[in-house]
């Protein structure tokens, strides 16, 4: 009989259903596994589940009986895939789960800060309604989207539905430059042109030794003193020390982040900083994690894991 363990099954919320495999298995689940305790929790198993455990080389040299690693996520940073390949160890991943979640949190986080409803409300606690003696104060500038331009780098699966959902209330919307495939089209500009030029820049691209702190410095002085910087997509690929400068300094109109290049973030992160302006959003990466795109989630994976037992290549990273 296979043995399944979970190694941090508190990344998913309580209220997901997630059903058992189909074949005889021995199924244990731990919420959270620290880093030394990976090696003695799988020594007996057939099958790993983790979501943000790391497995080495080091790990794997040390679980001969490990056969397979089903990721309960999309990325894979936490693995050495190399190391998998070499310890014949397969390796599968969730895909295309949260298509509608990730980028209707995008378009939430675009629509509170265009429309400034935090300020709005921390306003109306402060009894500033009362204190003006009409029926409406304008305390807060107002922007629509409607009109303005959406640059979003990244133009996969996520990256289209936020263009979609974009064009739906009247937005203008351009890609950035595929760096792979470089012909021109009509939908795509180089970066620097798409960022001189959106009112509204979202990541929806992977974190790769290039797109690593693609947005800087350099990139924030190129976007409009009134643009939108949105990111939803991986920690770390805006250097975070430079976006709280360019909030600090009034270089950016705003930004809505559901990431971070440290999770959780400590106090003194860039990111926790910048929860002082007003014009600054962060989530705790959520933008995924709607009961819809969690059951998908949930769902996906004990699909991929009975596909591995019966023989079928599913979503397969090695």
């Amino acid at each position: 009989m296979q043995q399944i363990v979970f190694l941090d099954s508190d990344t998913l919320d309580a209220s997901v259903r997630l059903h058992r495999p189909d074949f005889p298995h021995h199924w244990l689940s731990y919420p959270a596994t620290a880093p030394d305790q990976v090696v003695s929790r799988l020594r007996e198993a057939d099958i790993a589940i983790i979501n943000k455990v790391r497995i080495g080389a080091a790990e794997l040299a040390a679980l001969p009986g490990l056969r397979l690693i089903a990721l309960a996520a999309t990325g894979s940073d936490n693995l050495d895939l190399d190391a998998c390949r070499a310890a014949k160890v397969a390796v599968c991943n969730i895909r295309n789960y949260s298509g509608p979640s990730v980028p209707e949190h995008a378009m939430a986080l675009m629509l509170a800060l265009s429309r400034n409803l935090f300020a709005w409300r921390q306003s109306l606690q402060e009894g500033r309604w009362q204190q003006s003696g009409q029926f409406c104060f304008f305390d807060h500038p107002i922007q629509d989207l409607h009109g303005k331009r959406l640059g979003i780098i990244g133009k996969g699966t996520l990256g289209q539905a936020l263009g979609e959902r974009a064009l739906g209330i009247g937005m203008e919307v351009r890609y950035a430059q595929s760096q792979v495939d470089k012909e021109a089209q009509g939908d795509r500009l180089p970066l620097d042109e798409l960022l001189a030029s959106s009112d509204v820049i979202s990541l929806h691209c992977p974190l790769t030794p290039y797109t690593r702190n693609l947005i800087g410095e350099r990139e924030l002085g190129l976007m409009k003193p009134t643009a939108l910087l949105i990111n939803v997509g991986r920690g770390g690929l805006v250097d975070e020390q430079a976006l709280l400068q360019a909030l600090g300094n009034g270089q950016i109109g705003g930004a809505g982040f559901d990431v971070a290049s440290q999770e959780p973030p400590p106090q003194d992160h860039p990111l926790m900083q910048a929860l002082q302006y007003p014009n600054f959003i962060l989530t705790p990466h959520v933008a995924w994690a709607s009961e819809e795109s969690m059951q998908r989630l949930a769902d996906q994976l004990i699909d991929n894991i009975n596909a591995f037992a019966a023989g079928r290549r599913q979503h397969r990273l090695v």
